[in-house]
């Protein structure tokens, strides 16, 4: 997997060396439901998904450069609408001691000039759960174009039903939302 860099941050491949900083958040049952999964129970179960991670290699590690502490993941994932090899689904998880810092947001901008320049994509979609607002400014705050709402999509492990809301953003938008910003 690249390494990528922005201003505080670097986006890297997983190591086992990862487990006990996403075993930190994964547990936090504020974090994992957000995205659709039951908060971890155990660091076995946080070492089982960062080997899913490293085996995937689709998925970066995002690591704050000030401490080297891995506080979240974005994943680069085939867009479950779209069945094209030049288009990518955003996916991500951030540690809730590092929300409203802008880290997402600027992980995000990296990871789509990444898709751009160098994976030479034409359009990334993202979407979030409705309930989801920290989501769903990330996504506005990166130049996304809303595309609409997806009613009941998701059955989360506890029963609940929820709609997604789906964006996307093409090379070109990208392009102009770079000018602008």
């Amino acid at each position: 997997m690249e390494r990528i860099e922005s201003e505080r941050l670097i986006l890297r491949g997983f190591t086992e060396a990862d487990t006990d900083d996403l075993y930190r958040y994964a547990v936090d049952p504020e974090v994992g439901p957000r995205a659709g999964w039951k908060p971890h129970q155990n660091r076995e179960e946080s070492l089982s998904i960062v080997q899913m991670f490293i085996a995937d290699d689709n998925v970066f590690a995002i690591e704050r450069k000030s401490d080297h502490r891995m506080i979240g993941t974005l994943g680069l994932h085939k867009d479950k609408w779209r069945n094209l090899p030049d288009v990518k689904m955003i996916g991500y998880v951030l540690a809730q001691d590092c929300w409203g810092n802008g880290y997402m947001s600027e992980a995000v901008r990296r990871v789509l000039q990444y898709g751009f320049e160098e994976m030479h994509l034409r359009l990334m979609s993202i979407s979030h759960y409705t309930f989801n607002d920290q989501s769903r400014r990330v996504i506005e705050k990166c130049g996304f174009v809303y595309e609409g709402t997806m009613r009941q999509t998701f059955l989360r492990y506890d029963g609940a039903v929820f709609d997604e809301s789906v964006y996307s953003i093409t090379k070109e938008e990208w392009q102009r939302h770079q000018i602008i910003v």
